[in-house]
């Protein structure tokens, strides 16, 4: 009996130990990418459809064999717009799920909230939102936008004839480091521009903020001293109350110009457009851009939107961050296959150069040196539609300068992250 009962726990523990090495097997056959954007708070608005975004491009990736002949497999976390919770949820992924590569994070904030986690661990993070720059991390590839590739551009347009001439400027944003440092910046430009503080005026407001109607109120009183353009750098759900109130208060674009850096296709659909007509904002790419591989881009999220149920999906849109999204994933999938590892230092190594035809009507290349994308800077102005009538775009690419030249001290700065993280 006692030995009938140890060939039968030997058997079982054989059976078990074959199920782990199928399972481990199994595990093994696929890469696990990490995707991490807040889809609950004040954030939701804008980072779920970068979430969405990225689940078709792993499954464009998967229908074509994969990576390295494996299967990517999502691991999808909600960091729920709280900053700290970010950090906690990027451990996770490269701790415990084990990510080769995470793509996420929308505000500054949560990308510094991750920053240390992803150097202290060796983890890989594409970020793909235009920022303030004033970094660069061997950790990070920043697919969007540094400040000369989308703020500064877009300040001298504003200064320029087409752009009505602006000689003062109200800088409205939300309270973080995005805006400030951004605003930063451009107070030093426009100081290089002749513009003098007194013609210059900062405002924060905390992220979720709703009661615009003083602000709004002090805008048309500042533009009463000359012609005036807001530049706002305000973020997430807020947007919406805010130009809401520029439409209740008959603010025109011919009368005061509004550039936005963090408002696209997405953050418009939960409003009415047509008193915003000719207002404008600044990105790298927009959906009504005419090309053939824009026209596949839009076609397949929808198809995506409508297959996968996603909310309001028969009036799903693509905006900047979205396409940053989408390349990112595309040139960290070729740089594995060119590394033949998930390895981190390898992929790394094989992102320099890497090149993809985007969207946006170029073909894209990551900078040799500096982590960051060369791109098209475009302004678009708002249709009743809600979409963007480009009105003015560069010829090609533009280099990301990381750091600013406006800031004092930063021409001593490295130029690549890899050297300056040793």
């Amino acid at each position: 009996m006692k030995r009938r009962s140890l060939l039968k726990a030997f058997a079982l523990s054989a059976t078990v130990a074959s199920i782990g090495l199928a399972w481990g097997a199994q595990a093994a056959d696929t890469i696990k990418v990490g995707i991490m954007h807040s889809l609950s708070g004040t954030m939701a608005i804008s980072e779920t459809p970068l979430k969405d975004v990225a689940l078709m491009t792993i499954d464009e990736i998967n229908a074509k064999g994969g990576v390295l002949g494996k299967k990517l497999e999502p691991v999808v976390v909600d960091p729920a717009s709280n900053w700290p919770l970010f950090a906690e949820k990027a451990r996770q992924l490269l701790t415990q799920d084990k990510a080769a590569v995470v793509f996420g994070c929308w505000t500054s904030v949560s990308r510094k909230s991750v920053l240390p986690v992803f150097e202290e661990l060796n983890g890989l993070l594409f970020y793909p939102v235009q920022y303030e720059g004033e970094e660069m991390s061997p950790n990070v590839f920043y697919t969007g936008a540094a400040p000369n590739q989308q703020a500064i551009p877009a300040v001298e347009y504003l200064m320029s004839e087409d752009g009505g001439s602006a000689k003062r400027f109200f800088l409205l944003g939300t309270d973080y480091v995005y805006p400030r440092t951004t605003n930063k910046i451009l107070r030093a430009f426009l100081h290089s521009k002749g513009v003098q503080d007194k013609d210059i005026e900062e405002v924060y407001t905390p992220f979720g903020y709703s009661d615009y109607q003083t602000i709004v109120s002090n805008i048309k009183k500042f533009a009463a001293g000359g012609k005036t353009a807001v530049v706002s750098t305000i973020n997430g759900d807020s947007n919406v109350p805010f130009y809401k109130e520029l439409a209740n208060q008959g603010i025109k674009a011919t009368d005061i110009p509004v550039v936005a850096f963090s408002v696209g296709e997405e953050e418009l659909r939960g409003i009415d457009t047509k008193p915003l007509v000719g207002q404008l904002a600044a990105w790298n790419y927009f959906e009504s851009i005419d090309n053939p591989t824009n026209a596949k881009f839009v076609a397949d999220y929808r198809a995506y939107a409508k297959a996968h149920n996603l909310p309001n999906a028969a009036s799903v849109v693509t905006n900047d961050p979205m396409e940053a999204t989408y390349v990112g994933i595309h040139m960290w999938a070729q740089a594995v296959e060119k590394a033949g590892t998930t390895d981190v230092d390898k992929v790394r190594a094989a992102m320099a150069g890497q090149t993809f035809k985007a969207p946006d009507g170029f073909t894209l290349t990551m900078d040799q040196t500096n982590h960051h994308l060369h791109k098209p800077v475009m302004i678009g102005e708002v249709e009743e539609n809600g979409q963007f009538n480009v009105v003015w775009q560069t010829d090609q690419p533009v280099r990301a300068q990381p750091w600013s030249p406006y800031i004092a001290g930063n021409d001593k700065k490295p130029d690549h992250p890899v050297k300056a993280a040793q």
